[in-house]
């Protein structure tokens, strides 16, 4: 999404929410929202296989 368009989608969702965002404030959360955006693709264009990031292994406590 461009700015205009993150900005439009904040104020939409913004009223869904009953959220009430002056145009400095939605014009912040805009800018977060790309931001995190940004770092998402990122994060997404890494070629990354399960062995790359093990979870660990839950194993409960027998009682």
């Amino acid at each position: 999404m461009n700015e205009a368009e993150t900005l439009a989608f904040v104020h939409i969702n913004g009223k869904a929410l009953g959220l009430t965002l002056d145009e400095a404030s939605a014009a912040r959360v805009a800018a977060h929202l790309q931001r995190t955006a940004a770092m998402a693709q990122l994060l997404e264009s890494v070629c990354l296989s399960p062995a790359d990031e093990p979870a660990e292994i839950y194993c409960p406590k027998p009682y």
